[in-house]
């Protein structure tokens, strides 16, 4: 990694040197351009300073967005809602990988901009053009992805995870006449907690799948309210580890914000000349077809986990198309000249 990495360096450096002299601007010495490099990253770092320490002060309250469509999917299962922390040390972890996490997506652009700053001066015109179209579409590709991901995908794949798991093994139990005179006992079923319980109060909370009991309080509470997770009669009880969840979103994340980059790809290979809109046309049917097999292996075996990835890369890849006739390749725009000069030079 570090020799590619130096070697990207001494390029940007040799490129700016280059694009100065052609310029008539005055030439930076190479101790000059590393001193330059360094006062980039310092600026990247001081950049995400603030955000790592805004992250580390709302970091539970993220940790707890982020485990809210794991929590609906296991009540609509009828699962206890409690995400585990099997060790001492997993939740702060997670909360410490999170934090780090959120500090790197978040201060991103900065880190961009910065890189930008340095190697900016060291590009060609049509390059400057390419980076000014493709970076902040990127960057909003990426954005729309892993919202996507977590607002249509993640609630289908986690409700077909959890059914599917709890289906396994179900056991029927079998129902009896009570001997005579038995008396039930009986509790109140409601849709949260009382708003001021007292001591000894109990109450089965529907929206938790809890059975909630009022205590005495401590610590200057007057009451605090216990509970006990409660699950449907089935042969496996799903009780997921928030690390291990967190690592899986941390995942798909990563999979839609790379298959949302499909328009890149597709302006990528056509300014490269590898591809035509033209071509692309012509074997949209086989395009469809890679589409379904690439959004069958990123999700669960069921049609409407296939569907809801599938469609929106297909969208992409038009959009791509769609995007390469409006910017074509340098090449192509080349070519559409010459070809008009020959025409012009055969009419006269």
């Amino acid at each position: 990694m570090v020799e590619p990495t130096t070697k990207a360096v001494q390029t940007v450096i040799h490129r700016k040197q280059a694009q100065a002299a052609e310029k008539g601007m005055v030439v930076m010495s190479l101790g000059e351009h590393l001193e330059e490099l360094r006062r980039r990253l310092i600026y990247a770092l001081l950049g995400l300073a603030p955000i790592f320490v805004v992250a580390m002060v709302f970091g539970k309250e993220l940790l707890s967005f982020l485990i809210v469509p794991m929590q609906h999917a296991l009540a609509e299962a009828g699962q206890p809602t409690t995400i585990q922390a099997t060790n001492m040390f997993e939740g702060f972890g997670t909360y410490m990988q999170l934090a780090l996490l959120s500090t790197v997506v978040v201060g991103f652009p900065w880190v961009l901009y910065q890189v930008w700053l340095f190697v900016e001066p060291g590009l060609y015109e049509n390059e400057k053009k390419f980076a000014n179209v493709l970076l902040p579409m990127s960057l909003v590709l990426t954005a729309i992805g892993v919202t996507f991901m977590y607002y249509v995908v993640l609630p289908v794949l986690l409700s077909f995870f959890v059914t599917f798991t709890t289906g396994i093994g179900e056991r029927t139990v079998k129902a009896i006449d009570p001997p005579a005179g038995t008396a039930f006992g009986s509790m109140p079923l409601l849709g949260g907690d009382p708003a001021s319980p007292t001591p000894g109060q109990m109450w089965f909370n529907s929206e938790l799948n809890q059975i909630r009991i009022a205590v005495p309080g401590h610590d200057g509470k007057p009451v605090v309210v216990r509970g006990v997770d409660m699950a449907e009669s089935t042969g496996v009880v799903q009780q997921p580890k928030v690390r291990e969840y967190f690592d899986q979103l941390v995942t798909f994340s990563l999979a839609f914000a790379a298959a949302f980059q499909a328009p890149i790809i597709v302006l990528l290979l056509g300014w490269i000349g590898i591809v035509t809109p033209a071509l692309l046309s012509k074997y949209r049917r086989h395009s469809v077809m890679v589409i379904a097999v690439v959004a069958a292996v990123l999700t669960p075996p069921d049609p409407i986990s296939i569907l809801l990835l599938a469609g929106p890369l297909w969208i992409l890849f038009e959009l791509g198309v769609l995007l390469l006739r409006f910017f074509p390749s340098p090449r192509t725009l080349a070519k559409e000249r010459d070809t008009d000069d020959e025409a012009g030079s055969a009419a006269t």
